[in-house]
């Protein structure tokens, strides 16, 4: 028996080398419903419908200040944060503030969307007045993409329509909408060239600024965007994510009122008010951010790079990689490389890029490499094969003490 136990030890110590350990719990990144429960839904069902799929925070445009009262308490109840709109929060914000900057469900309030230069100045007033009276919750509102005309920037260039956006409006945080992947009338899905360039910019711009930055998955199909498959929503997430962003937004939760565009197909349905699989395609994405919110959240971006035969306009090809890794490739359309340093440990994180095929990398490290698993999990990096698989759209993390 003595000998039984030594060498059932001596097991155990050696499976310890591949023992999967979990990260500290961290905080949870933000993922936001943007045009979220409907007013006319405000019920705690609901919301607590929302939470239960992974969201955190809602967005909702109220017809008035008691609609949205309603809401905050159902809110509340769920456990899901609002960032607020009404009417009156525009004719009359010093009074609509002070009735709800002391709610529990308040994450903070919603200016207006995609505004162009003109709007600046009147922008960076309404969001002082707010501010004057609750300096505790955020002033939101979203920017245009890269792929906005020089009319509706009202600037010649994308940075410059940031740049002074960031100069001029006091937001504590930024943030802006780029769909990429389109559709034609075959069929065909491509994602748009000025995608990385767009996060690229903002990113930059942002960090330089010292304020985080939220950016956008698209779940809701119209013309020419088709109804997202699970690779179509992750590439977009963890390319975010790579980028630093500090908040993911789904536009939208709830299916708007077909009108001027022809939305359909969101998480939950306009005409029955029924959850469609898109539902559950988010709710696995959620599940994804959770689990690897210790490795985002609050993190440092040191570099981000793309493999390929050819890389994406306006981006910057990987040329080097810290010396924990001895050997890395990857074979396929290409992918994001991105380093990041968060308190005492650095992160790897690479994203195919290509959300229809699947990609292959090889990477191997030293001793110090572990990889980090989507539950927020790490095992010694060799307890793997060197070659693995990423499927479309998808992330491989790894992790190394500083």
């Amino acid at each position: 028996m003595k000998y039984l136990f030594l060498f059932m030890n001596l097991m155990a110590c050696s499976m310890g080398l591949f023992a999967q350990q979990k990260t500290n719990p961290a905080e949870q990144i933000p993922i936001l419903a943007w045009y979220g429960v409907s007013p006319e839904a405000s019920t705690v069902e609901r919301y607590e419908e929302l939470r239960q799929s992974g969201i955190t925070h809602n967005f909702t445009f109220f017809n008035n200040e008691d609609e949205l009262a309603v809401a905050m308490e159902s809110a509340q109840k769920a456990g899901v944060r609002m960032i607020i709109h009404c009417p009156e929060l525009a004719t009359d914000p010093e009074r609509i503030v002070q009735r709800f900057k002391d709610h529990p469900a308040l994450a903070g309030y919603f200016l207006r969307d995609e505004p162009g230069r003109a709007d600046f100045p009147a922008l960076a007033k309404w969001a002082r007045r707010i501010q004057a009276v609750d300096s505790e919750h955020f002033c939101y509102l979203n920017l245009l993409p890269n792929y906005a005309s020089k009319e509706g920037l009202g600037t010649d260039t994308y940075r410059e329509h940031v740049q002074l956006f960031i100069k001029e409006v006091p937001l504590q945080l930024l943030s802006f909408d780029h769909y990429p992947i389109v559709e034609d009338e075959s069929g065909n899905r491509t994602m748009r060239a000025g995608f990385y360039e767009n996060l690229e910019i903002f990113s930059d711009e942002a960090r330089k600024a010292g304020k985080p930055f939220w950016a956008f998955a698209l779940a809701v199909a119209h013309t020419p965007y088709p109804i997202p498959t699970p690779a179509e929503i992750r590439v977009q997430v963890y390319s975010n994510l790579a980028y630093g962003a500090q908040g993911i937004q789904y536009f939208t939760y709830w299916t708007p009122k077909p009108g001027t565009w022809d939305f359909h197909h969101a998480p939950i349905e306009y005409d029955t008010q029924k959850r469609t699989e898109i539902y559950d395609y988010i709710t696995q994405m959620n599940s994804e951010i959770r689990g690897l919110s210790e490795v985002f959240l609050n993190a440092k971006v040191i570099s981000v790079a793309h493999t390929g035969e050819s890389i994406p306009h306006g981006t910057h090809r990987l040329e080097q990689l810290p010396d924990v890794i001895t050997k890395f490739e990857t074979e396929g359309t290409g992918a994001i490389v991105s380093v990041l340093n968060k308190g005492n440990v650095s992160y790897l994180v690479i994203v195919n890029r290509d959300f229809q095929k699947s990609m292959s990398v090889t990477i191997e490290g030293d001793e110090r490499l572990k990889r980090v698993l989507k539950d927020g999990s790490t095992v010694d990096a060799n307890a793997y094969i060197s070659t693995l698989p990423v499927a479309p759209g998808d992330i491989l993390v790894y992790s190394w003490p500083l």
